[in-house]
């Protein structure tokens, strides 16, 4: 799914499951979940997965970045 990344408007936006997502680029926290160790970002509350490549963009546009390393239970650190 693309994230559409506008940085004169200082806005995100994303379709998932047919609904339109759109935030303000502060506003766009970047997490990690843990589940799939891919990053999303929350938009309008909402988590969105997006590539690494993405969550650089936004971060370097002032998104808020919550990312962090996972592991595998038992895998070495």
């Amino acid at each position: 799914m693309p994230l559409d990344i506008d940085s004169a408007s200082q806005t995100c936006t994303a379709t998932l499951n047919d609904v339109v997502l759109s935030s303000s680029i502060p506003d766009v926290v970047i997490t990690t979940n843990d589940q799939t160790h891919m990053s999303e970002a929350l938009l309008d509350g909402t988590p969105v997965p997006i590539t690494e490549a993405e969550a650089d963009a936004l971060t370097v546009l002032g998104a808020q970045d919550k990312r962090h390393h996972t592991v595998d239970r038992g895998g070495a650190i």
